[in-house]
């Protein structure tokens, strides 16, 4: 039985202050022996931050959850793609999303996902595109500048 995963505009929501605190007071006072659960919920409300560093730490945590718990990976394999779309690392959340998708190849949040990275990556390809042929543009219009005022002389 598949698992219900929030789309990614959830985790365009980020969470109250407080409520980050309360994962955040959590995850503190279980210290080195912090549970697997309070480190996934206290990742996800970081993955949730519209903060970078918040997004990066969530990251970190769901990688460490996934590396020593394999049986949570499958859980965190969504969350690991969409803190790294969120991070712009579209690579990275290809990758995580792909693997969930071959196993779950029916998950609409995981499908859902694939497209919103798909036209990320397509929407910057563009505009990079535009950028070099701006910049080819110029330094053509410059280079015949400078060609014609050595032809002058």
């Amino acid at each position: 039985m598949a698992h219900r995963v929030p789309d990614a505009a959830d985790a365009d929501s980020p969470l109250k202050p407080e409520e980050l605190q309360v994962l955040r007071a959590q995850y503190e006072k279980e210290g080195p022996y912090v549970g697997i659960q309070t480190k996934f919920n206290y990742a996800w409300g970081l993955i949730k931050s519209s903060a970078r560093n918040e997004q990066q730490e969530g990251v970190r945590l769901l990688s460490e959850i996934t590396r020593n718990a394999p049986e949570r990976r499958r859980e965190c394999l969504y969350y690991l793609a969409l803190g790294n779309y969120k991070l712009g690392n579209y690579a990275e959340a290809r990758r995580y999303n792909d693997i969930l998708l071959d196993h779950e190849p029916k998950n609409m949040q995981a499908g859902s996902l694939r497209s919103l990275i798909d036209d990320k990556v397509a929407k910057e390809g563009l505009v990079g595109v535009a950028i070099v042929s701006g910049l080819a543009i110029a330094a053509g219009v410059v280079g015949g500048m400078i060609f014609k005022g050595t032809r002058r002389r």
